[in-house]
C-alpha cells in the first residue's frame, strides 16, 4: 500500500498519471498526520503560486497596455488570466496577487513599493509555509483597517496573530483578527459597524417556476434579532439544547417527526412570525426558550462611552452608542464578575441552572467553550456532576456546551475542571495519559473586562 510520502513525492511529476492513494487501511494517527502533511504541502504550493501570480500581475501592469501579458492573451486583467489558467475564481486569483506583494521575492523587484514591516512578517510566514495565503490575506485586511496605529503596534499584533494562526480554523482566525483590530482601533468600531450595516439587504426575486427567491445579508444587530429565533425553532434538529419540561419534550419529539427539512422549518417559522408579529401563541412556535436580544458591554466602556460592545452570539464588535440605545430601549441586566471572571451563584438547592444563571454564563463563556457554537445552541453543564460529585448549581461550577459537545463529554467520561477563572478539558491521550486543554472564554466582552 502506497504511503502518503510516496504519493506526495510523485505529486509534482506531471508525466505520471495521477491516482488518489487508498487510505482505508491506515490507522487514525497516520490518517491525521497525513492530513497535516498535505496541508503543509498545500501551503508551500500556495506560496509558489502567489509568487508566480505576482509576476503575472507585474507583467500585466496597466502602463504596459496591450503589450502586457494579460491583454496579449485577450484578457483585461491579471486576475482573469490567472483564474483562466488555474481554473479558479478571480477572487482566489486576487488573493494570490495581494499575498505576492508581501513576499520577500516580490519586494526585491526594482520597482516594488516598500512593504511595511508588519506586512513583511505576514509575507515571511507565507514564504515559510506556516500559514496559508487565505490566512495571510485575512490578517492583512483586518489589520489594515485599523487606522492611525503605529508600525510597532501593528507588527506586535501581526506577530500575535501569526503565532496563533496554526491552531485556529480560518473562521476562528477571522474572529480573533477582528478582535485584535478592535483593540488597536477602538475609535473605529462605530465606523466599521456602520459599514457592515450599510451592506445589509433583503432581495425578493420572483422565479419563472412560481417560487420566490429570498437573498440577503444581516448586519450584526439584525442577526442578533433573527438568528436566535430561528435557532430556537430548529434547535432539536440543529444540535440545540435538550429539554426537561414535559411540554417542551413533546414539542421536540413533534419537530423531530416533522417531515419538513430543517431549512423548511426555519422558513416557515420566519413566515409565521411575519404573519402574526408579536402575538406568537405561547409555547407553540418557539417552545419555552424565548429568544432575547442581549448586548454585552463592560461598565468601564459604558462609563467612558468609548470601547466595544457585542450582541450575544455575534463576534463582530458594535459601538458603545449602540449598546446605550439598546439599554435605553430594553433595560439592562447587570451581571457582576469578580477579578477571575466568575459570576454570582445560586447554590446547591437548585438542580437546574436558572435562566438568569444561563444569561450570566452566556456573557462569561460567549457560547460553547469547546466548539464556539452560539449561546442559543447551548445547555448548561455541571463540571462537578450534580448527582455523582455533590455538584453545586453555582455559575462557576457550570459551563455552556452545545448538545454535541455536552454528549461527547459525558459519553467519553471526560471532565471539565476550573483553575481559578479558567476552565480546562481533561481527557486521556491515545496512551491513556490525562491531558489538560485550555477552554478559553469565547466572550469578547469578558476579554475586554479582564484586559481592563
Amino acid at each position: 500500500m502506497a504511503s502518503i510520502t510516496d504519493s506526495l513525492t510523485r505529486l509534482g511529476d506531471l508525466s505520471v498519471p495521477f491516482t488518489p492513494v487508498s487510505v482505508t487501511g491506515w490507522g487514525d494517527a497516520e490518517l491525521l498526520a497525513s492530513q497535516g502533511r498535505i496541508a503543509e504541502v498545500r501551503r508551500r504550493l500556495d506560496a509558489v503560486a502567489a509568487t508566480v501570480a505576482g509576476e503575472i500581475a507585474h507583467r500585466s501592469r496597466r502602463e504596459l497596455g496591450h503589450a502586457g501579458l494579460a491583454q496579449s492573451e485577450g484578457l483585461r486583467t491579471p486576475e482573469e488570466l490567472i483564474a483562466k489558467v488555474s481554473g479558479t475564481s478571480t477572487r482566489d486569483a486576487r488573493t494570490l496577487m495581494k499575498t505576492a506583494e508581501l513576499l520577500p521575492a516580490r519586494e526585491l523587484a526594482p520597482d516594488a513599493a516598500p512593504v511595511p514591516r508588519w506586512q513583511r512578517l505576514i509575507g515571511d510566514a507565507v514564504a515559510a509555509a506556516t500559514i496559508s495565503v487565505e490566512a495571510a490575506e485575512l490578517i492583512r485586511t483586518r489589520l489594515i483597517a485599523a487606522e492611525g496605529v503605529d508600525e510597532n503596534a501593528l507588527a506586535t499584533a501581526a506577530g500575535r496573530l501569526l503565532a496563533e494562526a496554526s491552531g485556529l480554523t480560518i473562521e476562528q482566525l477571522a474572529i480573533r483578527a477582528g478582535r485584535v483590530r478592535d483593540e488597536l482601533d477602538l475609535a473605529g468600531i462605530a465606523e466599521r459597524e456602520q459599514e457592515l450595516r450599510a451592506k445589509r439587504f433583503l432581495r425578493v426575486s420572483p422565479q419563472l417556476d412560481g417560487m420566490t427567491r429570498v437573498t440577503g445579508l444581516l448586519d450584526p444587530e439584525s442577526a442578533a434579532i433573527v438568528v436566535p429565533i430561528l435557532d430556537a425553532a430548529t434547535s432539536p434538529r440543529r444540535g440545540g439544547p435538550r429539554f426537561v419540561n414535559p411540554d417542551a419534550v413533546q414539542r421536540v419529539e413533534d419537530i423531530m417527526r416533522d417531515e419538513r427539512s430543517t431549512e423548511q422549518l426555519a422558513l416557515d417559522t420566519l413566515v409565521e412570525l411575519v404573519r402574526i408579529g408579536s402575538r406568537v401563541d405561547d409555547g407553540k412556535l418557539l417552545g419555552d426558550r424565548k429568544p432575547a436580544v442581549r448586548i454585552l458591554v463592560t461598565r468601564t466602556d459604558l462609563d467612558a462611552r468609548v470601547g466595544a460592545a457585542f450582541f450575544e452570539g455575534q463576534s463582530e464588535a458594535v459601538s458603545v452608542q449602540t449598546a446605550e440605545r439598546f439599554i435605553c430601549a430594553t433595560g439592562a441586566i447587570p451581571i457582576l464578575f469578580d477579578d477571575d471572571g466568575k459570576a454570582l451563584n445560586l447554590g446547591r438547592e437548585h438542580r437546574l441552572f436558572s435562566e438568569k444563571q444561563r444569561t450570566a454564563m452566556a456573557a462569561r463563556d460567549g457560547g460553547c467553550l469547546m466548539c464556539g457554537r452560539p449561546p442559543s445552541w447551548c445547555e448548561a453543564h455541571h463540571i462537578d456532576h450534580w448527582d455523582e460529585h455533590d455538584g453545586r448549581t453555582d455559575i462557576d461550577s457550570g459551563v455552556l456546551l452545545c448538545r454535541f459537545c455536552h454528549l461527547t463529554v459525558h459519553n467519553n467520561r471526560w471532565r471539565i475542571r476550573r483553575d481559578g477563572g479558567d476552565y480546562l478539558l481533561e481527557k486521556p491521550d491515545p496512551n491513556g495519559v490525562l491531558r489538560h486543554t485550555s477552554l478559553p472564554s469565547r466572550s469578547p466582552a469578558l476579554s475586554r473586562l479582564l484586559a481592563g
